[in-house]
């Protein structure tokens, strides 16, 4: 079993930056890649960004150059570093791990960020 825990959402004006993080537990050394989502209001949930064990990050075209996915050296936490926020990134994101042989998908609560004026 894996716990994901997210924070760091808020209101900020277009422009700006926020670092939302991902506090893992349980059996963190069973995860194989942790990634971002996002629902925005109305939409589907879409990925962000992944990042895998090995250190690849993928990015979906419309993040790239504005966010950063990392992971602390513990790998018990997991961040995204988002800059030059835009109104279309406003949503609740959400924290994905995937782990096991199989593997098993672990969903964390989310975190709201509202990108206005």
């Amino acid at each position: 079993q894996v716990q994901l825990v997210e924070s760091g959402g808020g209101l900020v004006q277009p422009g700006g930056s926020l670092r939302l993080s991902c506090a893992v537990s349980g059996n963190i050394y069973s995860i194989n890649r942790m990634g971002w989502y996002r629902r925005a209001p109305g939409k589907e949930r879409e990925r962000v960004a992944f990042i895998s064990n090995g250190g690849t990050t993928v990015y979906e075209d419309s993040v790239k150059g504005r966010f950063t996915i990392s992971r602390n050296n513990a790998r018990n936490t997991l961040y995204l570093q988002m800059n030059s926020l835009k109104s279309e990134d406003t949503a609740v994101y959400y924290c994905k791990a995937e782990a096991g042989p199989y593997p098993t998908s672990y969903w964390g609560e989310g975190t709201q960020v509202t990108v206005s004026s």
